[in-house]
């Protein structure tokens, strides 16, 4: 789980860290040398601090960016009336949440760091929804769970160990900065995963099964890492 050590840990809200780095950033210099971007700042900020268990707070290869970027996927229906998440496999009480039964979770609002595989990092950004350790206690998780496979719009899978998925900062998300989750980014739900590299947190969110035995999923068995720790790089498979 990424967190500050205790002595950065004031100053790392989202919009203090974007303040902090833009008051020193410069875009161009006379005779249009390029000297720092924000993106530059946020970068060199971020290396300078490490997680509360004592990792580099930005994993190797990664770029701080100021905003989360789309990257793209079949999206499902727009309309939360359409939505439904089903939470189902290795449970003894199967749930299907519809909008408000969602709603009427015990919500969390963390500031959480994400990480994409194609080397860009948003840090601090603030996410709000339930946490997946809650449905899954709702649910009655049994015994022979080992691993979570997060399912989305058009079939689209990622699987999860189920350690990792139980996490308290692993949160099903529906508000991103304040806002309603916009649809580029997944709405109207996603997972947020941030142990993982981002393609761990499906957009357009549809259903959470437990599993027993591992089901890898779309990039999975398309050549991406089946763990996919972004501190140890684990990019492809």
């Amino acid at each position: 789980m990424s967190k500050p050590s205790p002595e950065v840990q004031a100053s790392l809200t989202r919009r203090n860290f974007i303040a902090r780095a833009a008051s020193g950033t410069v875009i161009t210099a006379m005779g249009g040398g390029l000297l720092y971007t924000l993106s530059d700042r946020l970068t060199r900020e971020a290396k300078a601090m490490t997680t509360i268990d004592g990792r580099p707070r930005l994993p190797p290869g990664q770029r701080a960016l100021e905003a989360l970027r789309p990257m793209g996927g079949t999206p499902g229906s727009p309309s939360i009336s359409d939505f439904r998440l089903k939470i189902h496999g290795e449970v003894d009480k199967p749930i299907e949440l519809d909008w408000a039964g969602l709603l009427a979770q015990p919500q969390a609002e963390l500031e959480l760091d994400v990480h994409c595989v194609t080397g860009w990092s948003l840090l601090g950004a603030s996410w709000k929804g339930v946490r997946l350790a809650d449905l899954a206690r709702a649910a009655g998780v049994k015994p022979s769970a080992r691993h979570v496979i997060f399912e989305a719009a058009a079939g689209y899978t990622a699987n999860v160990r189920l350690a990792e998925a139980l996490a308290p900062d692993v949160l099903i998300a529906h508000r991103h900065d304040g806002k309603p989750l916009a649809r580029p980014h997944g709405a109207p739900v996603r997972a947020v995963v941030p142990s993982l590299y981002f393609w761990k947190s499906p957009k357009y969110l549809s259903g959470i099964k437990f599993v027993a035995r591992d089901e890898p999923g779309y990039w999975e068995t398309r050549g991406y890492h089946n763990h996919a720790d972004p501190w140890l790089e684990e990019r492809y498979g």
